[in-house]
């Protein structure tokens, strides 16, 4: 199924009940018109980081279910799967068969190996400088030690977990891996790929081997050049200053809108809209919106939205008023740090207040482009302190595993049940038209309006909210749709 201009849930295939036949049966019983499209998390078989470690793109994770399942499930909504071109896990038949046949091994080009990367830097490479210079994700170099069957040992380049090995994507190994496994996505249901960690994937000696260009713009452009003539595309996810998604909008891809988390939060913290209002005009039609995600709540993508000062202000109130958050779920201490992203749920993030919850989520509707609704966000989900103390992973405190009567019960909630009807109207509203055009007013420091209009300009939505008191209402061609005190109705 092609991409809809229909908002799209954000879920693992276990989140929802047990499986991806629990999944349907959920989004067909309980959630219907509310959702047009799923991102179904990493459902490969993996050896860690929740699935962010596949070992084989071939099949479906036997305790999910199977192909037949994935498919079925695109039948009725447009899907997007992950494709992580930066690493593979070391269960993967390319490590193994490198690692016993270390260079007799086909694949003896497709990792990148440390110690050749930096021969052709010259003697006494690399420096401190040179590791200094790397935009890394842990306090040391990025490698990892290999020891194959014949003795010898060397190292390999490893961004991220000990089980993640990234690939040398400019390898001929690499490029006919990665046009086999996107096919085959498509032809499995895919109309959409995400590229986790893509920023990631070039490494160039005398650079921070972060988002390289131009050789970037070459890996992006040939990843599309396999999706055109399947009719898919790629949505390529970065998080960072928020000029880089601009810049990748400019080259016409999907984005990530992950600077509106973090500024939503801050306009119902403070009451003050300015900000908001500011990013709503900048931000383009072709992009995906969020709130929340499988990871913590985006600060650096904010950067500039904000100033340090917002940042800082949005942040500790976070701390403050937030329901079960402690500054402590994003530190090194559960694998996280909230100079990038402070780990919880939106919900709790507000407090577990519903009428600021479900204002945030408006906005997050009149924003520009396609809203993705995170499976714990659309049950209005509370932290789950027992799984992140279970795991020790700051990020498992959004992570919670829903039972189905726990999703019976959740959807009868005031919240949710306005959240779903929102979403409908939203989902079948011309209004939204990505050709379509948006305006956007303040008519006081803590109100805003933001005017929707399709590309005939026959359907027109308005909102009228105020972040101070958490009010809002809708109004559709002239006739109300939904205002606030609708959720104590």
């Amino acid at each position: 199924m092609k991409i809809q201009n229909k908002a799209m849930l954000i879920t693992y295939a276990d989140a929802m009940g047990q499986n991806l036949k629990d999944l349907r049966q959920v989004l067909q019983e309980e959630i219907g018109a509310a959702i047009g499209g799923v991102h179904l998390l990493p459902f490969f078989p993996s050896t860690g980081d929740r699935g962010f470690a596949p070992s084989d793109y071939t099949r479906v994770d036997a305790a999910f279910g199977d192909w037949s399942d994935v498919e079925a499930l695109g039948e009725d909504y447009y899907l997007m799967f992950d494709f992580m071109i930066n690493h593979i896990s070391r269960e993967s038949i390319m490590y193994q068969d490198f690692q016993q046949k270390h260079d007799e091994s086909e694949y003896k080009d497709f990792f990148i190996r440390w110690e050749k990367f930096w021969e052709q830097a010259g003697p006494n490479r690399p420096t401190q400088a040179d590791i200094d210079l790397i935009y890394k994700r842990k306090d040391k170099a990025p490698i990892q030690a290999i020891t194959f069957a014949d003795g010898q040992t060397e190292h390999l380049w490893n961004t991220f977990g000990e089980e993640q090995i990234d690939i040398d994507v400019n390898a001929d190994i690499a490029k006919a891996f990665i046009k086999q496994t996107l096919t085959d996505m498509v032809q499995h249901g895919a109309s959409l790929i995400r590229l986790d960690a893509f920023a990631y994937a070039i490494k160039k000696v005398d650079t921070n081997d972060f988002f390289i260009e131009p050789e970037i713009w070459d890996t992006l452009n040939e990843v599309r050049e396999i999706l055109a003539p399947l009719d898919a595309e790629i949505l390529p996810e970065i998080h960072e200053h928020y000029s880089i998604p601009q810049k990748i909008s400019e080259h016409d891809y999907f984005v990530y809108d992950f600077a509106l988390p973090m500024t939503t939060l801050y306009t119902l913290y403070s009451g003050k809209t300015e900000r908001l209002a500011k990013w709503l005009r900048m931000s383009p039609m072709k992009q995906f919106t969020t709130l929340d995600t499988h990871d913590g709540i985006g600060v650096v993508d904010a950067r500039d939205v904000l100033t340090d000062e917002e940042i800082d202000y949005a942040s500790n109130k976070l701390y403050e008023v937030g329901a079960n958050v402690k500054k402590t779920y994003s530190s090194a201490a559960y694998n996280n740090l909230d100079i990038y992203q402070i780990n919880s749920t939106y919900y709790s993030a507000l407090g577990n207040d519903d009428a600021a919850y479900l204002l945030s989520r408006v906005f997050q509707v009149f924003a520009p482009g396609i809203p993705q609704i995170y499976y714990v966000g659309l049950l209005a989900g509370e932290n789950d302190i027992d799984l992140l103390e279970e795991t020790k992973e700051g990020r498992n405190i959004n992570r919670h595993y829903y039972a189905l009567d726990e999703i019976k019960a959740a959807v009868q909630r005031p919240v949710v049940a306005q959240l779903l009807r929102l979403l409908t109207w939203r989902n079948q509203s011309a209004a939204f038209d990505l050709a379509g055009s948006i305006e956007v007013d303040t008519p006081t420091a803590t109100t805003i309006t933001v005017k929707r209009q399709d590309y005939t300009g026959a359907v027109t939505a308005v909102l009228s909210a105020d972040a101070a008191e958490k009010t809002f209402e809708i109004v559709e061609n002239g006739a109300v749709v939904m205002t606030s005190a609708d959720l104590f109705a």
